[in-house]
């Protein structure tokens, strides 16, 4: 995930991997999966009655809001979409066109090609404490990350290409490249501004983790209460693009699936919307008067193989298991048709998709002929999977398909956090099935690829293949993808280098799939169901 190449944090990477939306509900690793309650009612109560402009639009999110809220270092689904809400970046993104518009900076930069972009801050801009936003908080916050002693998630978003920001005068910053690259234009709403006054002081990152978020968005946080909810109200202060349509928000944290679902159903329902609903309900929230729509990215289950546990240092077994699986009928069972067997790493909507070299159609005779040709028999898999309700819906035909070619298989669901600290801990493991969703961070596929890929990120620790030669040259392929300046040459680059990924099978997609979003459309306007965790009320509005 981060540095150069990705590379997450080795102090953030439980945190990370316990809460993050990439894996578990999306890569890397999943938003926080343990069993979380609606919280007491207290916290939950909606407020302003049934109707009214000043009533309290009460959400529901399907994952952890324990996780890290630093805007540097989180990857969590729920965290995430908070901050978009409590902070800006100099440019933000539309959240399905990921299109950058100006956000605390005045404009968008008229030459995506130039090395170095120049900002002017947004007049009147105030932190939620009501201090106002300065140049030297833009450049502390872009500081940490370039920071070569500090690791963070945002870091390998920006290091690669961006050489220094630097104070102009007291409104205006500069934006030095190291080589022209239009890609990072939309990137900027990942380096959220916050303020140095509180972030600098000694214990402020702490905090930042914590839940302490103080920005100058449309919303400010009010009360924040790990495992139950996290409140919001419209900030006064603010005078940027997206302003604040509603008078307060109370947004619960609801893993589970049953009452993730009750929440939002019924004539008592407490929540006009909310994310991660599982397809099983769909028809049911649909006959009971909800819109239902689902969002198509890179959401998608994944096998990750340890290269240093024989057979899986074999390309030929890697490639095997994959085509074992019955992915036509992973789609139709587990996914009621809500996805798509996986035909790149990337997936079919993305800009630079190109279907594979090598895709791993349903072809049992080329599996046991290939785990023949390998010398391999009588092989016994134990799969550690992470237990997101989708996740665990797809297992059995994983296992199915391989017991059919005469690997005998068994299913170890277990939290996220519970598998992925067994490989921080460098514990042996053979396969681990997980969700990935890169999308949450953009769009673009020089960012995608880096975060599952490259010498020292975290996935290639995991992985234990980075030293492999095939994986060397790869890494190198991608760093010359990234410096390319021709859009077309960048493309085709990309898509060369992909489909190594693809043979090698290391990290790869099994199905793409939708995630869906539920909501009262005679209550709620604007509305737009996103391929990514959590949701984005910012152009949203009571009906």
């Amino acid at each position: 995930m981060r540095d150069a190449t990705h590379d997450v944090p080795a102090l953030g990477r439980r945190a990370f991997l316990k809460h993050s939306g990439a894996l578990g509900a999306a890569a890397a690793v999943s938003a926080s999966l343990a069993a979380c309650s609606a919280g007491p009612e207290s916290t939950n109560d909606t407020g302003g009655g049934a109707g009214g402009p000043n009533r309290t639009l009460t959400a529901v999110i399907g994952y952890g809001n324990d996780g890290s809220w630093d805007p540097t270092q989180t990857a969590s689904a729920f965290c995430m979409a908070a901050n978009n809400h409590i902070y800006e970046g100099l440019l933000d993104t539309d959240p399905i066109s990921r299109e950058p518009y100006a956000a605390l900076a005045t404009r968008v930069p008229a030459d995506p090609n130039a090395t170095t972009w120049r900002f002017a801050l947004r007049e009147g801009a105030s932190f939620h404490d009501g201090k106002p936003v300065t140049v030297d908080d833009v450049v502390f916050v872009f500081d940490r990350i370039l920071d070569p002693k500090t690791q963070t998630l945002a870091k390998g978003f920006f290091a690669p290409w961006l050489k220094e920001v630097r104070k102009v005068d007291r409104q205006t910053v500069e934006l030095v490249l190291k080589f022209p690259f239009p890609d990072g234009l939309s990137r900027l709403t990942l380096a959220k501004v916050m303020p140095k006054h509180v972030f600098s002081e000694p214990g402020g990152w702490e905090d930042a983790i914590k839940g302490t978020a103080i920005g100058s968005g449309p919303y400010r946080q009010t009360a924040h209460h790990p495992k139950s909810n996290t409140t919001f109200e419209a900030y006064a202060g603010y005078n940027g693009p997206r302003r604040a349509a509603f008078r307060k928000m109370n947004w619960l944290t609801i893993v589970d699936a049953a009452p993730r679902v009750a929440r939002i159903s019924g004539a008592s329902a407490g929540a006009q919307i909310s994310d991660n609903i599982p397809y099983a309900n769909i028809g049911q929230l649909e006959s009971g008067g909800l819109t239902v729509a689902g969002g198509a990215g890179m959401n998608n289950l994944f096998l990750m193989f340890n290269t240093e546990h024989k057979p899986f240092d074999d390309v030929r077994v890697r490639q095997a298991l994959h085509y074992a699986i019955d992915t036509e009928k992973m789609v139709e069972v587990a996914l009621k048709g809500h996805g798509t067997p996986s035909s790149s790493f990337l997936n079919e909507a993305n800009p630079a998709y190109r279907r594979a070299k090598t895709v791993y159609d349903h072809d049992p005779d080329r599996a046991k002929a290939l785990l023949k040709e390998a010398g391999v028999s009588g092989l016994r898999i134990d799969i550690l999977a992470v237990n997101v309700s989708w996740i665990v819906d797809c297992l059995p035909t994983i296992k199915s398909s391989w017991d059919a070619i005469g690997v005998r298989t068994t299913l170890s669901p277990q939290e996220t956090t519970a598998v992925f600290t067994k490989m921080d801990q460098k514990q042996d493991y053979q396969v681990v099935a997980a969700a990935s969703n890169p999308n949450q961070f953009g769009l673009d596929a020089d960012l995608i690829m880096h975060y599952n890929y490259g010498p020292t990120n975290l996935w290639m620790q995991y992985t234990r293949w980075a030293r492999d030669p095939v994986a060397r040259q790869l890494f190198k392929d991608m760093d010359r993808a990234t410096r390319e300046p021709d859009p077309d040459r960048k493309k085709a680059m990309i898509q060369d280098y992909v489909d190594v990924v693809a043979e090698q099978a290391v990290l790869y997609p099994v199905v793409h799939n939708e995630l869906m979003t539920a909501w009262d459309d005679r209550l709620l306007t604007g509305i737009r169901a996103q391929p990514y965790p959590g949701i984005n009320l910012l152009q949203a509005k009571w009906a």
